[in-house]
């Protein structure tokens, strides 16, 4: 309840007349402060039984049963209003009259105050205001700095404020340091314009704690349309404030994150496609890396299995020494596991990303970041593919460093795995199948040319049904001699493709007998030991027959044929194969024209004019070159 504000005070008379004035009316009037009478006229203290003198007279808990009543119904009613109270009285009800600083109540017959139907409404009306699980609170603009006039119950929750410390002052006692100014002038400016409005701001509760206060205020109208109060309703939004807040933390977050990867993405490539070597790429890859401020720096290594470590190729932003293969480090579990690995050594945050491209091994790329710059799961996923990147970009200078290198290394060396198609069929033919340096894509199969003797067309096709994955297309069968050109084709890529992923050049596959002696070149500065222990864990029970060096031409012919290669067009290349392998050229002629069209399922026309541009351009690296 307010301080006290007594009937003859305040009318702001002479208060001899006033108190003789209420004096004369028959209905009892006490004013109230807190739990004491400070004033009642003859009537009330006749009627309630309460002393001639009750200057801070003990509300009295006998002399009228609904003083209990009364104290709660005085501290509900908002200032400048006034309520009537049905009591459990015969003689009585009664009407408080709330002022700001105190409380006046007029005690009448019971017979002329509202209906108790009526009156009950509205009681139960003011207990759903007061009991409303959001703050309530009204705001009288009639008077000087449009105070509170009343809260509820849920606004001292939310606030820590009570009513008597609250009524009676601007609401912007909740407002701190870091209360938005801007929200407060939307809440102004929709005052001034007597319009409702919604904000969302920063307020203190009494205790100073900061809480997110969601305040909708709407004006209060009067039968003539006048506004006589504002009405706001407070609601405490912090958890949803913080989710919220967190959420768009995280977002701008991801957006920095993406913003920095973004660039370095496009510089990593960039460094991936301008290299010249695989020592520059793996070079400009770890300095790009280093270069972004979130990472102290980056390596590449690779595994010697001679020395069973990780030798470090290349990096930059920091010093790193050659790991052992059994240390405890995320970048040899990274090559064991073929996974990302994450780990720290020497007080440094160390993720460890596998070199690989079609199951090639190429080492791994090591990614050194600060304790506070850990690298989470989004930039992993990031850097994952900035790895398979790398990966490829090596795999395509090995490669092409086989055909530039002059020092070789030729390994020779017998498969008797029958997963490897030629191997498997000239066991169950019986036949010698020949690899003719011809591996091509058709229609995407993998698709090889081979010259088989000691088998016909019939047989071979049958013993290739009965393996998996295999596809056997006679293309020229020569009559009276034992020689048969066939394009074999498997769903998996087929030894030679494998191989050249590895950098390696296959020169020659003969298969007879359920074995296959096979010759390939890499480049001396390749890792000739990994390449070979690859084929023998992929093939089992292959057998290493002779390593040799050798120091190549200027040019070879298979370097010639692979120039040539380049210049014609697949159907080109296909149609001058078959004529040579089918014996198109030779008199008298085992394969014709239309046969071999056939065999590449274009017309005869189609072929010959694919057959006769291919001369020409056969013709030309011939005769303007030398």
């Amino acid at each position: 309840m307010g301080d006290t504000e007594t009937g003859h005070e305040a009318n702001g008379s002479d208060t001899g007349p006033a108190v003789a004035a209420l004096e004369r009316v028959t209905n009892p009037v006490v004013s109230v402060d807190g739990e004491t009478v400070t004033y009642a006229n003859r009537a009330a203290r006749a009627g309630l039984d309460l002393p001639d003198d009750v200057d801070d007279f003990p509300l009295p808990a006998t002399a009228l049963e609904p003083w209990e009543t009364l104290e709660s119904e005085v501290a509900e009613t908002a200032i400048g209003t006034d309520r009537v109270v049905e009591l459990d009285d015969e003689r009585y009800d009664a009407r408080v009259h709330r002022g700001e600083d105190g409380a006046t109540i007029t005690f009448e017959p019971a017979g002329e105050t509202p209906a108790p139907e009526r009156e009950r409404d509205r009681r139960v009306k003011d207990r759903a205001i007061n009991e409303a699980p959001v703050g309530v609170a009204i705001t009288d603009p009639s008077m000087a700095d449009n105070p509170l006039v009343y809260i509820n119950e849920a606004f001292a929750a939310i606030t820590g404020y009570d009513r008597e410390t609250v009524v009676g002052k601007n609401c912007r006692f909740l407002q701190g340091p870091e209360t938005d100014p801007a929200a407060v002038d939307v809440m102004r400016d929709a005052i001034a314009d007597e319009r409702p409005v919604t904000v969302e701001l920063r307020n203190y509760r009494q205790d100073g704690t900061q809480f997110w206060n969601e305040v909708t205020l709407a004006p209060v109208h009067d039968e003539h349309g006048a506004v006589t109060n504002f009405v706001g309703f407070q609601n405490d939004v912090t958890a949803r404030k913080r989710a919220e807040l967190a959420l768009q933390e995280r977002t701008d977050e991801l957006e920095r994150v993406l913003e920095r990867v973004e660039g370095l993405v496009q510089d990593v490539t960039s460094v991936v496609a301008g290299s010249m070597s695989r020592s520059a790429l793996e070079t400009g890859v770890c300095e790009r890396i280093a270069a972004e401020s979130a990472y102290d720096g980056a390596w590449i290594g690779e595994h010697n299995p001679a020395t069973n470590t990780l030798e470090v190729r290349a990096s930059a932003g920091v010093t790193v020494d050659d790991v052992a293969m059994d240390a405890d480090h995320p970048a040899p579990r990274a090559v064991t596991s073929q996974e990302v690995s994450q780990g720290t050594a020497d007080r440094t945050e160390h993720v460890a990303f596998p070199l690989t491209h079609n199951d090639v091994e190429y080492g791994v790329l090591t990614v050194c970041a600060r304790a506070e710059s850990a690298i989470d799961e989004r930039e992993e996923i990031v850097l994952s593919a900035l790895a398979r990147a790398v990966a490829s970009g090596i795999n395509a200078r090995e490669t092409s460093r086989m055909l530039e290198t002059d020092d070789v290394v030729v390994v020779e060396c017998d498969v008797t795995d029958r997963a490897v198609a030629p191997v498997a069929l000239s066991a169950a033919a019986a036949c010698t199948l020949e690899y003719n340096r011809s591996v091509h894509r058709l229609k995407d199969d993998t698709a090889s040319l081979y010259t088989v003797t000691g088998a016909s067309a019939d047989e071979l096709v049958a013993a290739a049904a009965d393996l998996d994955g295999v596809d056997v297309r006679p293309v020229v069968e020569r009559e009276g001699r034992a020689e048969l050109l066939v394009e074999l084709r498997t769903d998996e890529p087929g030894l030679v493709e494998w191989l050249s992923t590895r950098g390696a050049v296959t020169r020659s596959i003969r298969a007879e007998g359920g074995t296959a002696r096979v010759r390939l070149e890499l480049p001396q500065s390749a890792n000739v030991r990994a390449t070979v222990e690859a084929l023998e864990e992929r093939h089992p029970g292959t057998d290493v027959v002779s390593f040799r060096q050798r120091e190549r031409p200027d040019e070879t012919r298979q370097e010639f044929a692979a120039r040539l290669e380049a210049d014609l067009t697949d159907r080109q290349l296909a149609a001058l194969r078959r004529a040579y392998l089918g014996g198109y050229f030779e008199w008298p002629r085992p394969a014709t024209g239309e046969e071999l069209a056939q065999s590449m399922d274009i017309s005869r026309p189609t072929f010959h004019e694919h057959l006769r541009t291919a001369e020409g351009k056969l013709c030309r690296a011939l005769f303007e070159e030398s």
